[in-house]
C-alpha cells in the first residue's frame, strides 16, 4: 500500500474546499444585490408616488395624467396581466418540478 502523503492530502481538500467557498461568495453577493435592488425599487416607487401627488396638487387631473401616459403608478400596476397557468398547477415551477416562488 502506497504512502499517503499528509501535506499533498491537506491541499487537495483546501482546493476543494476553496472551490466550495468560492460558489457560496458569489451566492451571498447576488443574494445581497437582490436586496439592494428591491430597496432601490421600493425607494423609487415611493418617490413616485410623492411625484404623482405633487402633479395633482399643482392641477394636473388623474384623467389628464393618464392621456399623458403617466397613470398613478397603483393603477398601472393593477392592470398588469395575470400569467397563464394551466389548471391544476397553484404556481410557476423549473423544469425539474421544483417551485419558482421564493
Amino acid at each position: 500500500m502506497p504512502t499517503i502523503d499528509i501535506e499533498q492530502t491537506r491541499n487537495q481538500a483546501r482546493a476543494l474546499l476553496d472551490s466550495r467557498i468560492e460558489s457560496v461568495t458569489n451566492l451571498v453577493k447576488t443574494r445581497q444585490r437582490t436586496t439592494d435592488l428591491r430597496e432601490q425599487l421600493a425607494d423609487a416607487e415611493r418617490e413616485d408616488k410623492r411625484a404623482y401627488v405633487r402633479a395633482t396638487k399643482d392641477g394636473w387631473s388623474p384623467e389628464e395624467l393618464k392621456k399623458l401616459g403617466l397613470e398613478s403608478g397603483a393603477a398601472a400596476r393593477r392592470r398588469k396581466p395575470a400569467t397563464n397557468r394551466t389548471s391544476g398547477d397553484s404556481s410557476p415551477s423549473t423544469d425539474d418540478g421544483v417551485s419558482a416562488v421564493e
